[in-house]
């Protein structure tokens, strides 16, 4: 992988694609290091979901160096719609880059690839949802122009009856 001057991947050596069954080791593997868990059966759920089913309104991409085996990051979303009265937008729920080299451009690289799959699918807007205290995620999607949407979450617990 090279890297241009500002220290950012260099866009022909990265290359964003939808996820194969031969990146899932990857993903897994990738998935394990950032949060200590390997979750294999989740994310072969989410790749025969995302990756197989409604391919026209289900994205799972990987970014991956040009000629190298393995992946730097991946982003997973779908377009979703009605709840609550809400027009269909583009929602992401999964965003991971390898905490090697994040601060180059992977992420803003992905999140740009699914928001064109966004486009294409005929949306004009993206939204997701972010823990208030995970300053990673929170900083990543402001920096790429998100900010708080009409709707607020709400929950409570079922295990304090």
């Amino acid at each position: 992988m090279t890297d241009n001057v500002d220290g950012r991947v260099a866009e022909t050596a990265l290359c964003i694609q939808r996820a194969t069954l031969d990146h899932l080791k990857h993903v897994i593997d990738l998935d394990a290091r950032i949060t200590g868990q390997s979750k294999p059966d989740y994310w072969q759920d989410i790749f025969e979901r995302y990756g197989k089913r409604r391919v026209d309104q289900r994205f799972f991409l990987v970014a991956e160096a040009k000629g190298t085996d393995g992946i730097l990051g991946l982003i997973a979303g779908e377009v979703r719609g009605w709840e609550f009265g809400s027009q269909p937008c583009g929602w992401i729920f999964a965003v991971s880059v390898d905490p090697e080299i994040r601060q180059k451009g992977i992420g803003e690289a992905l999140f740009k690839a699914i928001c064109d799959e966004f486009r294409q699918a005929g949306m004009s807007t993206v939204r997701t949802m972010v823990r208030r205290q995970n300053q990673l995620h929170m900083s990543f999607f402001r920096s790429e122009g998100m900010m708080a949407g009409p709707y607020t979450q709400l929950e409570m617990s079922l295990d304090d009856e």
